[in-house]
């Protein structure tokens, strides 16, 4: 099923259960997100584990969050901010993805997506056929205005994809619980970037020749923003292409707009 493999109840649980310690999800902090009784039994069993993970890096959990995904090597990372910026907390191997360094371009093509993506909590599957999972919502703005169709692209448990990021059930019970947290937490969304590899200078080099060469020259610009700042970068896109501000230049335009109003 899969061309390439890269390493790729209610609301209430019971009362006991959503307040095993201070700081567990309660039914108000949950308002919104999607539940099930088992995905919460997954959540409970899973949390110890995370929670002494992340205080181990000076984490608490339900802090926000950022992921990105880069096809090769097949990883997904995920990051933590902390004050103003995000921080790196843990790198998981992706079971199964499909198809090769390139963007979706059409249902049914085999291929997984590339681009600016964002999560909230409505995308959430706590009821997936694939153990949990979280649509990253493609298509996108930029897609859209690409033609480019698809839909439910998810990122998932088991190791099987037809255009997912197929992570296996054990990683993806840490990354939908990271991500469960934030969003109940407070956090609208999160962003979940999707690059063919890390955008060096030195890998953009080295695949000049590729077709999707100037595409990923647009996908370079959020992820050298990023790795300048650790600050997410603003997304839009204009004439049918990503365009990529810094929060730095945001908040200079912003000022220079204000000033001018006197």
């Amino acid at each position: 099923m899969h061309i390439n493999k890269f390493h790729f109840f209610c609301i209430l649980l019971t009362a006991s259960l959503l307040t095993l310690n201070s700081g567990s999800f309660s039914p108000e902090a949950l308002a919104g997100v999607p539940v099930s009784a088992r995905a919460n039994a997954l959540m409970v069993k899973t949390r110890p584990k995370v929670e002494a993970e992340l205080a181990a890096k000076g984490f608490t959990l339900g802090e926000p969050v950022y992921m990105r995904i880069f096809k090769m090597p097949g990883e997904l990372e995920v990051w933590i901010k902390k004050d103003s910026t995000f921080h790196f907390f843990k790198k998981y191997q992706i079971c199964c993805y499909s198809g090769y360094p390139g963007p979706k371009l059409y249902e049914g093509d085999w291929q997984s997506p590339e681009g600016f993506y964002t999560v909230s909590a409505d995308q959430l599957n706590p009821n997936s056929l694939y153990h949990l999972s979280f649509d990253i919502g493609y298509p996108n703005t930029f897609d859209k205005a690409r033609k480019r169709t698809g839909s439910s692209i998810m990122v998932h448990g088991d190791c099987s994809s037809r255009g997912c990021f197929a992570m296996g059930d054990n990683s993806i019970e840490e990354i939908y619980l990271l991500a469960q947290a934030a969003l109940s937490s407070g956090q609208a969304r999160f962003s979940l970037h999707i690059f063919p590899f890390r955008m060096s200078l030195k890998n953009m080099q080295k695949f000049k020749k590729s077709p999707w060469i100037s595409f990923w020259k647009d996908l370079q610009q959020g992820y050298s923003a990023f790795e300048a700042s650790h600050q997410v970068p603003v997304i839009f896109v204009r004439n049918g292409r990503y365009r990529v501000k810094s929060r730095m230049e945001m908040a200079f335009t912003e000022s220079n707009a204000s000033r001018k109003k006197f």
